[in-house]
């Protein structure tokens, strides 16, 4: 089982507590620096503090990601966070990404487990481990069973062993599912006449619903880059629709396009090919984005929070 993704392993720890988190993660940490393997450290801000001080002056060869900020968005941790340090090295790397936490929402966990599932795509035949600690003292069961679906390999305090639950397609399918009806909403369709009067137009709704500068930029932008893709991409036309929430704005365009490509929008293009970079994009400006397709349409909701 760990050997089909090639070089590329993906375990996950399962752990309780603080001792036993720093038993599976500093020790990973160190065998790799001392093999010379470049290594991140991607973790939600305690949790970070906890292996930056257990690592004590070995901390300054390793690169610190506070994941509650780099991953708000679990669709920008593989373009912003795995690729973009895996990708300035071309040897073994080690990089600790823990995605999942407590205080995970009921909205964002769908698109955390498709980033968990994705990143077994993302990197198969790449010389990288990617260790993933779950918190089994605060997470759910179904977390705990989801993750054995998204990593070939378990790891704790009795020692690692073959997930026999892999199966991160079936993930993408379970959670891959049409999104939950918005409530009252402002609707426009568009082609490639109300482009730009419709990022004008979005800029306008936002000010008034109380998003501020620079996000009330950002989100203008997201939606710039989405209807754009419709035109582009998706058939000529498109939907979009915009409503707010007690804590944010929400804005979700749906076309006639289908993705064909699981990791669209999660992996940067390289500098040669054109196009491709719009919802990579999104994903970096958005706190989440939601993605729903079948064949012949395509729906993509980005929340930003007020």
């Amino acid at each position: 089982m760990v050997d089909a993704l090639g070089p590329f392993r993906h375990p996950a720890l399962f752990y309780r507590g603080d001792t036993e988190y720093l038993d599976g993660v500093v020790p990973f940490l160190l065998e790799g620096l001392d093999r010379g393997e470049p290594a991140a450290v991607a973790v939600p801000g305690r949790n970070l503090l906890l292996v930056e001080k257990a690592l004590e002056d070995r901390a300054s060869e390793v690169r610190l990601i506070d994941m509650e900020r780099a991953g708000r968005n679990p669709g920008a941790i593989l373009p912003s966070v795995l690729h973009a340090f895996a990708g300035q090295h071309a040897g073994p790397v080690r990089i600790v990404g823990e995605p999942i936490w407590a205080g995970r929402t009921d909205v964002e966990y769908p698109a955390c487990v498709v980033h968990e599932a994705l990143i077994n795509t993302a990197f198969a035949g790449r010389d990288l481990t990617v260790l993933c600690p779950y918190d089994v003292a605060e997470l759910p069961v179904d977390v705990l069973t989801d993750a054995e679906r998204t990593h070939p390999e378990v790891r704790g305090p009795a020692g690692p062993f073959d997930s026999p639950r892999f199966d991160p397609d079936g993930v993408r399918a379970d959670f891959t599912r049409p999104l939950a009806s918005p409530p009252a909403v402002v609707e426009r369709p568009f082609d490639l006449g109300q482009l730009a009067s419709l990022r004008g137009f979005a800029e306008i709704w936002a000010a008034r619903h109380g998003l501020r500068r620079p996000r009330r930029d950002d989100f203008t932008l997201a939606i710039a880059e989405l209807t754009t893709n419709s035109v582009l991409y998706g058939g000529g036309t498109g939907v979009l629709r915009l409503w707010a929430e007690p804590a944010q704005v929400v804005a979700e365009v749906t076309d006639t396009g289908t993705i064909t490509s699981p990791l669209a929008g999660r992996i940067p293009p390289s500098a040669s090919t054109l196009g491709g970079r719009g919802l990579v994009l999104v994903n970096r400006l958005a706190d989440l984005v939601r993605t729903y397709w079948v064949p012949g349409r395509t729906t993509t909701r980005v929340h930003f929070r007020r």
